[in-house]
């Protein structure tokens, strides 16, 4: 990558050595390059649909009758988003009053947070593409990202084979599967002192279905708080997917993004969230990006923000419209709260069941339940019975379908089932153990 950076690209840098030379420091060198547009087309277009008077001819869409041309064959499926809400193009930070409107919903789950600044999240096209730009900003050929042991293997697809960057993994429950394997995390931490890591924190946890305790919360960020006061240079990145998923008091309610945006000035704290599980719209593909870090400055947030919106500009040009449009109706609707609450209900009873069926004694020769009390998934390690052949065995012989992490571990989305099935699918899961392990 060429050495000569664009005026913009130097200028953001400049403002980040002046008020955050660690967060400066963390970027990639894609990172440091990148630059929001500011003076190029969609400035000048935006300057003019406030300006221009009499005609407007800068953007690149067809306009009748004062708003976006559309063909009626599409409109039919849109009965109540006027047109400017569907077929304009969407600024590449996203829409400005769904970002502020999804910062102030962040705000409302996050007391701790206070008063601390935080960046204006950055629309995403859904989480994947907030995963995947984090790793374009911070992540040069070699760098190390550090994630628990079960972890989403799309992980390894973004930032190893991708980036050229370096998974490392830590056990995320001790051997017992009582609880979080915390001594685990700051070994793993502590092997990486003095270097700059990114650490991704995924809770409710894909596959395990686990979200750590109030106790267990505030070691992650005492441990993280320590590695970053002890030299190292840390990206905590806050994979959020599943939030608001939670089925057991005894689980923590805040998001650590809270408490690490705050906790050093070795710490930039990076929530990747989004609508796609919370609102159950999975296909509209709408996500958000937030930056927070202790000393953090509208200055240094609005040069993350725009490094971000360039690099953005730069692949997707934007996020969809129609997706922007719905997600800031949604959470402007009185009632979304309440019929969210319905589903997540339904959610929690199909956990419960998921929970008596697989901790069932009847079952207890043919696997060990990881600890699971949120999102969308649990997960098993088989006894005697690789996961693969557990798998192929209760397609082929049950039509039951699952996942095979590893050797040992199988992943069941209870979030797919019916209550009326949850007892049957695990009595077949058993069978399905004992003749494979009959065959080895």
């Amino acid at each position: 990558m060429s050495q000569d950076l664009h005026p913009l690209a130097a200028a953001a840098n400049a403002r980040l050595a002046s008020e955050a030379p660690i967060i400066l420091s963390m970027l990639s060198q894609r990172g440091r390059a990148l630059y929001f547009p500011a003076q190029g087309i969609l400035a000048q277009g935006a300057e003019a649909k406030s300006r221009a008077r009499f005609a407007n001819a800068t953007i690149g869409i067809a306009t009748e009758d004062g708003e976006p041309m559309h063909l009626p064959c599409v409109q039919r499926y849109f009965r109540e988003l006027p047109a400017a809400e569907i077929y304009d193009y969407a600024p590449s930070a996203g829409r400005p009053e769904l970002r502020r409107a999804w910062a102030a919903k962040q705000r409302r789950e996050m007391p701790s947070l206070g008063a601390h600044p935080t960046s204006l999240p950055v629309v995403t096209q859904a989480l994947t593409h907030g995963l995947a730009l984090v790793g374009e900003l911070f992540l040069d050929p070699g760098d190390e990202v550090l994630t628990s042991d079960l972890m989403w293997e799309n992980y390894a697809l973004l930032w190893e084979t991708r980036l050229g960057a370096r998974l490392c993994t830590f056990p995320l429950f001790d051997a017992r599967l009582s609880g979080l394997d915390l001594a685990g995390l700051r070994a793993a931490l502590a092997a990486r002192h003095g270097r700059k890591l990114m650490v991704v924190l995924n809770f409710p946890n894909n596959p395990s279905g686990y979200t750590p305790t109030p106790a267990e919360a505030a070691a992650i960020v005492a441990a993280l708080s320590e590695a970053a006061a002890a030299g190292t240079r840390l990206i905590a990145v806050c994979d959020d997917a599943y939030y608001g998923m939670f089925f057991d008091e005894a689980s923590e309610r805040e998001p650590l993004f809270g408490k690490l945006a705050q906790a050093h000035p070795n710490l930039l704290a990076v929530k990747i969230d989004g609508a796609t599980k919370e609102a159950f719209v999975w296909g509209l593909r709408i996500g958000f990006i937030t930056y927070g870090c202790a000393g953090g400055t509208p200055t240094v947030y609005e040069a993350l923000e725009q490094k971000t919106a360039g690099l953005i500009r730069a692949t997707v040009s934007n996020v969809s419209m129609p997706g922007q449009s719905i997600v800031l109706r949604l959470l402007q609707d009185p009632a979304f709260r309440d019929q969210q609450g319905a589903k997540i209900a339904l959610l929690r009873r199909r956990a419960a069941a998921t929970m008596q069926a697989a901790r069932s004694p009847e079952h207890a020769d043919c696997w060990d339940v990881y600890p699971f009390n949120s999102g969308y998934f649990m997960c098993l390690r088989l006894k005697g019975a690789t996961a693969e052949a557990v798998r192929q065995e209760l397609l082929q012989t049950h039509g039951v379908g699952t996942i095979a992490l590893g050797e040992r571990q199988l992943r069941v989305a209870f979030s797919c089932l019916s209550e009326a099935q949850i007892a049957e699918v695990f009595a077949r899961i058993a069978q399905a153990v004992r003749t494979v392990r009959g065959r080895q």
